[in-house]
């Protein structure tokens, strides 16, 4: 997953929402502009690169969120929507999302040492998407390293709103 998390990384998209003040700033490369470069040579593991390259995606924001959906992902459950800005019914702004189902109202937060800082109003975000109908699924790095313990919460929460996976 470091390679994914890597490939994420240059080709993140910074788009335009709430609080995002980077988003003119062009990514550091294209997913086509790394397919070109895995194609130009003979390259050692070459079989592994084109792995990660096709895990590759614009708007995965960490490397613990590039991990945690590369898990989801490869265990069969479908691709989630990444980094998405979710309204209340009412229009009303409730977050930005790490991972989302929106089809099926699940979410998938990664909740990093970083949020200690934020701990009081993240909690305040979890809780207004549960009133708004959302399932959220927080991730930890406790949980990360139980991925079995992972994918089943998630499929579980994806199967309660209709997934039939």
């Amino acid at each position: 997953t470091s390679l994914v998390a890597l490939g994420d990384y240059f080709v993140r998209m910074h788009r335009n929402g709430n609080g995002r003040s980077l988003f003119k700033v062009p990514p550091l490369a294209t997913i086509e502009q790394l397919d070109a470069m895995v194609a130009l040579g003979r390259w050692q593991h070459i079989a592994t690169l084109r792995r990660a390259l096709s895990l590759v995606r614009e708007d995965s924001w960490s490397p613990r969120e590039s991990a945690t959906r590369v898990l989801l992902v490869t265990s069969g459950l479908p691709e989630p929507e990444l980094n998405s800005d979710i309204f209340d019914d009412q229009g009303y702004f409730l977050g930005c999302l790490d991972m989302v189902f929106p089809q099926y109202k699940v979410a998938v937060e990664y909740q990093g040492r970083h949020h200690a800082s934020t701990y009081s109003s993240d909690i305040e975000r979890i809780e207004a998407l549960r009133a708004a109908g959302w399932d959220v699924i927080q991730v930890t790095s406790t949980l990360l390293s139980r991925p079995t313990v992972l994918v089943k919460r998630v499929a579980t929460a994806l199967q309660r709103r209709g997934w039939g996976g």
